[in-house]
């Protein structure tokens, strides 16, 4: 099946993640809806605020225009039980001095000519001394609203005193003031009283007002002002935190590399997460005005509604971009929350003084202002700030559309204009999704693999072409070993004489059009590692997983690599397909360098690999899985690899896939079933240690490694398998073959029953099968044989003699290679 290629591959790429993460969204419901409707929780919270504070101050003139002040004539002494926070029984006031009949006279016309409500005798306590009322008052706390202190001092003077809390307190969102409510009143009933008294007229007028100031009226109180910044901030974190998390998860999971692997463009990969954000961050701006609006903001109903969308739209989708850039540098999906806790506090601080007012303020350079304005809260903070003065009190009309590009109302000290800030969130925008792409391509993933800091001055990685030469746009690694690495030369003859051919293909630039993959000295070196103990610094050499493997691997064939645990099969075919940087050699796949970035990208275009992690979302099914990679891969319907871990009938008919998938492909497999490797492959490659110790076909492998033939013989049953001649017979005819086979060839059975007699045979005593097993098919009715099968050992011990044989090699000096 011919492959989407180009431009048409990237658009396939693009639909197909798309639909992926619009089903990631759809699966995680609560964290959609959270990202959507959390505006509704937080412009409820404003307006709860807002109506809070304008209950609080709708009896005072603090946000009117007052230009001719209204005298407020002072109530009367208001009953005890009118204080916030009274103990019952209390009293109206107390007072001291009732050892004077002029003061208790007073005190009683006090208490009757109070305006409206004669006061009880009950609720009122007399005391002979100030000191006698300040000791009542400590072990009675919190029983009285006042108290008044008469002295008199001769006929025609008499002094007093007021005593009050002066503690203002506050109950249901109602405050308390005590001069106003208890001192005044105490204060112009005392006063009044007195002159009565000294004057004798019981009916003189005593009347006294109280006038504010004219003030204007002060700016009121804008919840969107003072906290939107904050609340609009933490709905952006949301979708800040809900991004970071799934583009950390799937580099965690190995999704993204996964994906990768197959061929997936980057530009597919980010603007597929870019388009669906945007589609999250339309709807959610769009939910937020329709809220504000719901709740009659006059922030939302003044200014025009577009600027009002922008503003919303550019700053979440400025966090979106802000959110790929930083996850370059976080390997962990649990640390984004954290990261966006530390993002939300800084945030917060930085709006308080955008608040403020700094930088954008005629005291501070351009500079200031443009590395300020890089952060994305900050230029938020601005235009919420600047369109809360242009809508700050009923009677301002707001910001029109055509005003958005010269100063706002109410804007005294206006640097930039609301046509500035959108060109600054929108440029800010593509600036970190530009560097979202740069941070990707050139911070090491965890196995360490980047590219060059200067990866897009290379021509190829424009063009696409280029890409056999490790020069052009090389791959990088940040690991790096300080051990000299070494290929020392094969002791086997078939991997000696497989590297000196790749060695003059390479040297003579020879190019064969049958070879699909050309490995040339391919060696990686772990670095080594530090251990910090209690005063210990142990160091550990570096491990090094392969050491020099030069190989040729032609079309139509299957080569199968074998070795034990640790061999380095995985590292290979990891350095093969990208996933993991080598230290030193290269590989050419079509011709391909793994080398290099463009080369690489072309490399997964045409190959499949079966890793050995999952490449699967949890949330996504089998069917939505393969229809992604798929796409990803530029097919429609069919598989790019297969595995084999099944059932045997199962595995046999994966066999037959592999076996027609071989025509025009080269496939390397690696496998710890010997039956599958001895039923697939046209050539074997042992390694062991990183180093390749053997290398043929199955046939070859054995005839030389192997312990030489095995001869099955089997002698005649009858039905119920007991030997139809009887035991005597049965062992004549078995020790008579032993001794055959032991005077001929020098052999003993391997294994011995009734019926059935194995032997090894030595590859020594070749020469000597054919006159043998002449003379044994001459003698078979004489011993009762009825069948023999000769073959060669199994792959199996083949495997084991050279994992044996390379156990018992001299170990080699720490951190060089032999």
């Amino acid at each position: 099946m011919e492959l989407v290629k180009g431009g048409p591959l990237l658009l396939q790429q693009f639909k197909a993640l798309f639909f992926k993460n619009v089903l990631l969204s759809w699966r995680h419901k609560w964290a959609t809806i959270i990202q959507l409707f959390s505006s509704l929780i937080f412009i409820f919270l404003m307006f709860s605020i807002q109506k809070a504070i304008e209950t609080q101050f709708k009896n005072t003139t603090y946000y009117d225009t007052v230009l001719d002040p209204t005298s407020i004539i002072f109530p009367s002494i208001s009953p005890c039980e009118d204080k916030f926070f009274v103990k019952l029984p209390c009293f109206d006031f107390v007072y001291s001095g009732n050892s004077s009949n002029n003061v208790n006279r007073i005190v009683s016309s006090i208490m009757a000519n109070n305006p409206g409500r004669p006061i009880p005798a009950s609720k009122v306590q007399s005391f002979t001394t100030e000191a006698d009322v300040d000791a009542w008052l400590l072990s009675n706390p919190m029983y009285c609203s006042g108290v008044l202190h008469f002295m008199e001092r001769n006929e025609t003077t008499i002094s007093y005193g007021v005593q009050t809390n002066s503690t203002a307190v506050q109950r249901r969102g109602k405050y308390e003031d005590p001069t106003s409510k208890f001192q005044i009143p105490l204060q112009i009933a005392a006063e009044r009283e007195i002159a009565r008294f000294l004057i004798g007229d019981p009916n003189f007028s005593w009347t006294i007002g109280f006038k504010e100031f004219a003030h204007p009226a002060r700016d009121p109180f804008s919840a969107i002002g003072t906290i939107g910044p904050t609340f609009f901030l933490a709905v952006a974190m949301f979708g800040f935190v809900f991004q970071l998390s799934s583009l950390v998860m799937e580099k965690e999971l190995k999704l993204r590399l996964g994906m990768s692997m197959m061929g997936l463009y980057d530009t597919a990969y980010w603007m597929s997460w870019l388009a669906w954000e945007g589609v999250l961050v339309v709807v959610s701006s769009t939910f937020i005005v329709l809220f504000g609006k719901m709740f009659q903001f006059d922030f939302f109903l003044h200014n025009n509604t577009t600027i009002l969308f922008l503003v919303f739209f550019l700053f979440q989708l400025n966090m979106t971009v802000f959110a790929f850039a930083l996850s370059a540098f976080i390997s962990q999906s649990c640390s984004a929350t954290n990261i966006g806790f530390y993002n939300f506090i800084i945030g917060i601080i930085s709006e308080i003084v955008t608040t403020i007012g700094f930088p954008y303020n005629n005291r501070f350079s351009q500079t200031y202002r443009v590395i300020w304005s890089l952060y994305p809260p900050n230029l938020f903070a601005k235009a919420l700030h600047t369109l809360t003065k242009a809508s700050r009190i009923h009677q301002d009309s707001g910001m029109s559309w055509s005003q958005r590009t010269r100063c706002a109302p109410n804007d005294d000290n206006c640097i930039l204009t609301m046509n500035d800030i959108f060109i600054w969130l929108l440029g800010t925008s593509v600036m970190w999704f530009v560097l979202a792409l740069y941070f990707d391509n050139i911070i090491p993933n965890p196995n360490g693999v980047r590219k060059s800091v200067f990866y897009f001055m290379y021509p190829g990685y424009w063009t696409g072409k280029g890409g056999s030469k490790a020069e052009e746009g090389g791959l990088c690694t940040c690991f790096h070993s300080s051990s000299q690495l070494e290929h020392p030369t094969p002791e086997d003859e078939d991997v000696l004489q497989e590297e000196n051919i790749v060695k003059q293909q390479a040297h003579e630039g020879v190019v064969d059009s049958n070879i699909a993959i050309q490995i040339c000295g391919l060696a990686k070196a772990y670095p080594r590692s530090t251990t910090l103990g209690c005063c210990i610094c142990k160091k550990t050499p570096p491990y090094h997983a392969l050491k020099g493997l030069w190989l040729n691997l032609a079309e139509d064939q299957l080569f199968c690599l074998l070795g034990p645990n640790g061999a380095g099969k995985t590292t290979a075919i990891n350095c093969l397909t990208g996933i993991t940087p080598i230290t030193n050699g290269d590989a050419l796949v079509q011709g391909h360098s793994i080398r290099n970035s463009v080369g690489m990208s072309r490399i997964r275009k045409m190959i499949g690999v079966c890793p050995q992690f999952d490449i699967l979302w949890d949330v996504l099914t089998g069917e939505e899985h393969l229809n992604l990679f798929a796409n990803i891969k530029g097919l429609h319907c069919e598989a790019i690899s297969m595995t084999t871990g099944m059932d045997p009938i199962s595995r046999r008919h994966v066999w037959d896939i592999i076996e027609k998938a071989k025509r025009g492909r080269s496939i390397i497999l690696t496998t710890h079933s010997m039956e599958e490797a001895d039923t697939l492959s046209d050539r074997i490659g042992i390694m062991v240690k990183g180093k390749l110790r053997c290398i043929g076909t199955s046939i070859r492998l054995k005839s030389r490694f192997g312990t030489g033939f095995v001869a099955h013989l089997t002698f005649a049953e009858n039905v119920n398998g007991i030997s139809a001649r009887g035991d005597a017979n049965y062992m004549s005819s078995s020790a008579a073959v032993i001794q055959f086979f032991k005077h001929r060839l020098g052999v003993v059975p391997k294994e011995e029953n009734q019926s059935f007699l194995s032997f090894v045979i030595p590859h020594e005593k070749e020469q000597l099968l054919t006159k043998f097993f002449e003379e044994l098919e001459e003698r078979l009715g004489e011993f009762g044989i009825v069948d023999i099968q000769l073959g060669l050992t199994s792959l199996e011990e083949v495997f084991l003699n050279i994992e044996g044989q390379a156990k018992k090699e001299h170990v080699p000096a720490e951190g060089k290679l032999y």
